[in-house]
């Protein structure tokens, strides 16, 4: 059991699913930058975010519900929670489409596992909201995502013991990132900036014949 100062952000987690740089760079570094993708997400969740509840057709919805999980070490903001007679539904918003990859998925696991500790019940599934189509997505909450949101959130715990922020590697997806310039992943080509720096140096003396005083 993790005490309520060693809490992780939900928010990480999302983070650390992208690439494990980025989560660095936001949540040790303190480095943010904003484009126009952030930008659209942001704005999507303003409503999600107003921490308001309402009962409409048997369903109180709550919003910008607080949850965490003392077993995982993690906590945050629930955009939306849905207590139908059926039990609990946690509900993400998002921009654009869904995405060929998990990272939403994972986030919004990560909810259920907090909601499930918080009020001793097991969660089969919730919703992703994406902006584009403006419908729900269904998101079952079965063992593979669960373990694969377990094996991230150990992650997630042993690089903030490390605190050293991951080297870059340069990949597609970095194209749509925010911390691109922050990052230059195509500069230092996923080495170290000591290495990178030695390197450029010893390009540089190699003209003069004075490469081996490096």
């Amino acid at each position: 059991m993790f005490s309520e100062s060693d809490l992780l952000p939900l928010s990480a987690l999302q983070h650390l699913a992208f690439c494990e740089r980025q989560w660095g760079l936001i949540h040790l570094e303190q480095q943010w930058s904003e484009n126009r993708l952030t930008a659209e997400g942001r704005l999507l969740h303003e409503n999600a975010d107003s921490e308001t509840s309402e009962i409409r057709d048997g369903v109180r919805t709550c919003r910008g519900l607080r949850v965490r999980s003392l077993h995982y070490g993690i906590a945050g903001r629930a955009d939306v929670v849905e207590f139908r007679p059926t039990g609990p539904r946690p509900v993400e918003y998002k921009r654009g489409k869904p995405k060929a990859s998990d990272f939403d998925e994972v986030q919004l696991c990560a909810q259920a596992f907090c909601l499930e500790e918080m009020l001793n019940i097991s969660i089969p599934e919730g919703s992703l909201f994406y902006g584009e189509p403006r419908r729900r997505t269904a998101v079952v909450f079965d063992q593979a995502l669960r373990q694969r949101v377990e094996s991230l959130i150990q992650r997630l715990h042993a690089l903030t013991r490390a605190a050293v922020t991951p080297l870059p590697i340069f990949l597609p997806k970095c194209k749509n990132c925010s911390l691109l310039e922050v990052c230059e992943p195509k500069i230092t080509g996923g080495k170290s900036a000591k290495q990178y720096l030695k390197n450029a140096l010893r390009q540089a003396l190699t003209p003069s014949g004075d490469q081996n005083l490096l």
